[in-house]
């Protein structure tokens, strides 16, 4: 229950008010439980409590709230003082256009409209095509056949992940949570949240939400190729997977962060980063997923205070000792993501000594003493240039440097990827084409030899479903 007021700034073109009730709605009103807006002149308007409660705002105005509105048609060029000196812009052949990927530009007299493809709208706070799901429970009882056990994808300690299939033939992930508590309930709204705000080729796209009901639900395209983990440490793990497909995979993963970090607005941190949190779509390609422990960074804030939430072995040691979780934290962790690929090994043993639990710390010391050899995966040893596997390992390490402003950004680490993927490449560097069986009797280079382009595609494309299809959940 509040109140709040906001300015309207000049040159505003476009006025749109909507309530979140994600979280609790409360009986504002005596008469009615609703929520209200209105547009008033600011010296016109003094606020009082009564208005919350009450109909005294409307009775006030009668309805009718003082109100100057300054205006022009716009979109015009030419002399305004000349008959016929003003001819209309034609906004459409503009350079780039003003509609978004996929989308249709229209003319009008003094004006423009953007179309998206059947099946598709348009989401003006992103200039973006969305698909156009708006999701009840009786659509997503009817794609898992009502939370079948066999749809099940995954689980996790904040929720079931399902697979489905919705509006007859979009292949989905549903995301159920598994505990009802304002806690989790804001885990989901945040992951809501951020998902809805980004589309970037490398993080998985949220497609819809269900919150008609106490259990959140949210909506998910499919990833049908299991987890970079499931590739490192899996079934998979016994076949052999080309080193320049596994480098390829984590640049896709370090663009993704570098744009939630340097291109989003506001910028966002993670918070749990790791390869169970990379999923590889039909073409393998990494989409970074797992938005429950991220955060909104204000932009004036360099770091932001949290309750330390993430997965042992991946911890940015600072943050455990501050709980201040930073764009620092997720290179910490995307370090450990490295070593998995130079190593094979899991960031974190029980099992083992306790100097040795820490596959980072195991790392750091072999480094130290000039040891990299005896670190690296069994599989890498004879086939890979020295020089390649030492830069990567040289990346690791700045990643994992203690003080976190001693640490690249994740655009850097990016950067540094890629001018390493352009390194193998080079005849020298060069150890035949790999042909090795991967899945489903095809090569491996059908698979991974093929790199991907780091422009957004044209248009996004329906994924078959999969019997081995896997999506993670915490």
């Amino acid at each position: 229950m509040g109140c709040c007021q906001n300015a309207i700034p000049q040159g505003l073109t476009r006025y749109h008010v909507a309530f979140n009730t994600v979280y609790k709605d409360s009986n504002s009103y005596q008469f009615n439980p609703c929520s209200y807006a209105a547009l008033v002149e600011t010296e016109s308007f003094s606020f009082s409590s009564d208005y919350i409660t009450t109909m005294r705002f409307n009775k006030t105005y009668e309805g009718r709230q003082p109100l100057v509105l300054d205006w022009a048609i716009g979109n015009y060029e030419g002399n305004p003082y000349l008959r016929d000196g003003c001819s209309d812009v034609d906004e459409c052949k503009k350079n780039p256009s003003p509609c978004p990927r996929g989308g249709k530009c229209h003319n009008t007299i003094g004006n423009y409209h953007c179309s998206c493809p059947p099946g598709r709208k348009l989401a003006a706070e992103t200039n973006s095509c969305n698909p156009d799901i708006n999701l009840i429970i009786a659509e997503l009882e009817q794609a898992t056949d009502k939370f079948d056990k066999s749809q099940i994808l995954g689980r996790g300690g904040h929720g079931t992940v399902y697979k489905g299939i919705i509006k007859g033939k979009i292949p989905v992930a549903i995301k159920r949570c598994a505990l009802i508590d304002d806690r989790h309930k804001k885990e989901f709204g945040k992951e809501m949240l951020i998902l809805s705000q980004i589309n970037h080729r490398n993080i998985v796209k949220l497609l819809g939400c269900c919150l008609e009901v106490e259990v959140p639900m949210l909506v998910y395209e499919l990833i049908p190729n299991g987890t970079l983990f499931d590739l490192i440490h899996g079934k998979k793990r016994t076949l052999h997977i080309p080193f320049s497909s596994l480098l390829r995979i984590i640049n896709e993963a370090a663009d993704g962060l570098a744009f939630l970090h340097s291109y989003a607005n506001p910028p966002i941190v993670h918070g749990d980063v790791k390869t169970s949190n990379i999923l590889l779509d039909e073409n393998y390609m990494a989409k970074v997923s797992d938005f429950g422990a991220s955060i909104l960074v204000p932009t004036d804030e360099a770091q932001f205070v949290t309750m330390v939430q993430g997965t042992c072995g991946y911890l940015d040691p600072e943050y455990m000792q501050t709980c201040c979780l930073t764009d620092k934290s997720d290179v910490y962790s995307f370090g450990v993501v490295i070593l998995e690929i130079l190593t094979g090994q899991m960031p974190f043993k029980l099992d083992e000594h306790e100097l040795q639990r820490s596959l980072s710390s195991s790392f750091l010391l072999a480094m130290k003493e000039n040891n990299l050899d005896a670190m690296l995966d069994s599989q890498l040893k004879g086939h890979e240039s020295k020089e390649l596997l030492r830069g990567l390992a040289e990346l690791a390490k700045h990643c994992l440097d203690m003080c976190s402003d001693k640490r690249p950004s994740m655009k850097e680490v990016s950067d540094e990827l890629s001018r390493l993927r352009k390194l193998s490449k080079h005849p020298w560097l060069h150890h035949g084409t790999e042909t090795d069986t991967f899945l489903s009797g095809q090569s491996t280079s059908s698979y991974f030899e093929t790199e991907q382009s780091t422009e957004y595609p044209g248009k996004d494309e329906e994924m078959p479903m999969s019997q081995s299809s896997s999506y993670f959940v915490r």
